[in-house]
C-alpha cells in the first residue's frame, strides 16, 4: 500500500502544479494545504471558472497560500512568469481522452508534447529544482496517438537531465493506471447508467489497473521528495476485471458486448518487457531507470531494491493483486460522487 510521508520538505517553498484544477491537481492542493503550514500552492490552468469554484472549495486561511494563475503549457513566456519563486512543478496537465487524440491529432502533440518542451525549458530557466510529470499506461506500448504523446513527453522529461547541464533542475515520471472514478472513467458512466438496466461492455476479457486519488498523490508527492533525476516511477496497485465491475456496480443490469473503442487495450501495461531489464522493485513501487551513466547504479541498493528478472513485464493481466467485490464496492463506496455514494446507501455499505 502507498502511504505518503511528512511533507516537511516542502516548507517554505512554492509549488507549482499545471492543470491544478484536474481530479489530481485539486487533491494534490487539499494535501499540501492541510499537511504544511507555510508552503504556497501555484494552480497554472486554463479555466478561469474551475479556479474560482477551486478557490471556494478551501478554507479563507488556506486561500492565503493559494494562487491562481490562468495559462496554458503551449505558452511558454506565460509559464516563465508563473514560476517566479516555484522551486517545485508537479506537471499534471494533458489532453487526454483517446478517441479526441484520434479526432484531433495536432491538438494534442502540442499540449501534451510541445507543451511538454515548455514546462522543461522555463523550470531550466527558472532554476526550478525538482520536477515530477505525470505519465500513464497508454504510454508503455502505445497504440494509440494519446498514448504515442505521453511516450514522447517521458522521454523528454526523463532526458530533460541532461539537457539542464550545470543547473539544479531534475526531472523524473510518475506512470500509473487509471484512477477511480475520475473524470470520463468506467465507474460515473457505470453509475450513471445502471438505472438503465445496462451496462455496456467493450470485451468480457478486458482487465484494468485501479488507483485511489490519495495513493496516487501519495505517489506524486514520495517521487518528489525521494527523486534523484531519470527516474520513472510505477506504483503497485490491484487490477479488476471490467465485468467484475459491471456485475458489483449493477448485478441486475445487462451487460451487452459493444465492442473495443478504436485505440483501446484489452489490458494495460505499466511496465513492457523491454523496460522490464531497466526496472527495479520496491514494496510498493517499480522504478525504470534511466539508460544513462550518471543516474548510479547503487542508487537502488541503497534504498533497498532488487533487480527484476529477465523478461519481467507488469500488466493488468498478470498482476498478483486482484480486487475483490469487497474490496471493489468499498473503493466505489468511499468515492466523493453523489451517485456513488446513493449507490452505497442502496447496498448498506
Amino acid at each position: 500500500m502507498i502511504t505518503m510521508r511528512p511533507l516537511d520538505f516542502l516548507e517554505k517553498n512554492r509549488v507549482l502544479i499545471t492543470g491544478g484544477t484536474g481530479s489530481l491537481g485539486k487533491k494534490l492542493t487539499r494535501i499540501i494545504l492541510d499537511h504544511t503550514a507555510t508552503t504556497v500552492v501555484v494552480i497554472y490552468s486554463r479555466d478561469e471558472y474551475k479556479q474560482f469554484e477551486m478557490e471556494l472549495s478551501f478554507t479563507p486561511a488556506q486561500r492565503q497560500r493559494l494562487r491562481f494563475f490562468l495559462g496554458d503549457v503551449r505558452d511558454g513566456d506565460r509559464l516563465r512568469r508563473a514560476l517566479d519563486g516555484v522551486r517545485f512543478i508537479i506537471h499534471a496537465s494533458a489532453l487526454k481522452q483517446v478517441p479526441a487524440a484520434e479526432y484531433n491529432p495536432f491538438e494534442f502533440v502540442k499540449t501534451n508534447i510541445l507543451g511538454a518542451q515548455n514546462v522543461i525549458d522555463a523550470a531550466i530557466d527558472s532554476d526550478v529544482t525538482h520536477v515530477v510529470a505525470l505519465s500513464t499506461d497508454k504510454a508503455a506500448n502505445p497504440i494509440n496517438l494519446y498514448g504515442a504523446t505521453k511516450l514522447c513527453s517521458d522521454k523528454l522529461f526523463v532526458s530533460g537531465n541532461s539537457y539542464s547541464g550545470r543547473r539544479p533542475t531534475r526531472f523524473s515520471v510518475v506512470r500509473y493506471g487509471n484512477v477511480v472514478g475520475s473524470r470520463g472513467s468506467v465507474i460515473p458512466f457505470f453509475l450513471a447508467r445502471r438505472r438503465e438496466g445496462v451496462l455496456p461492455i467493450t470485451d468480457p476479457r478486458m482487465t484494468r489497473f485501479w488507483i485511489t486519488l490519495e495513493q496516487g498523490a501519495a505517489l506524486v508527492l514520495n517521487a518528489l521528495q525521494d527523486m534523484k533525476g531519470g527516474e520513472l516511477w510505477v506504483p503497485k496497485i490491484p487490477s479488476m476485471r471490467i465485468t467484475d465491475l459491471a456485475r458489483v456496480i449493477g448485478p441486475e443490469c445487462q451487460t451487452p458486448v459493444v465492442g473495443i473503442r478504436p485505440g483501446e487495450k484489452l489490458h494495460e501495461v505499466m511496465i513492457p518487457v523491454d523496460d522490464g531489464r531497466q526496472t527495479i522493485e520496491f514494496n510498493t513501487h517499480f522504478i525504470i531507470r534511466p539508460a544513462f551513466p550518471w543516474w548510479g547504479e547503487n542508487w537502488h541498493m541503497e534504498k533497498g531494491g532488487r533487480p527484476c528478472p529477465d523478461g519481467f513485464y507488469y500488466g493488468s493481466d498478470n498482476n498478483t493483486d486482484w480486487l475483490d467485490d469487497a474490496r471493489l464496492a468499498r473503493m466505489i463506496a468511499d468515492l466523493d460522487l453523489p451517485e456513488a455514494q446513493a449507490w452505497a446507501k442502496e447496498r448498506g455499505i
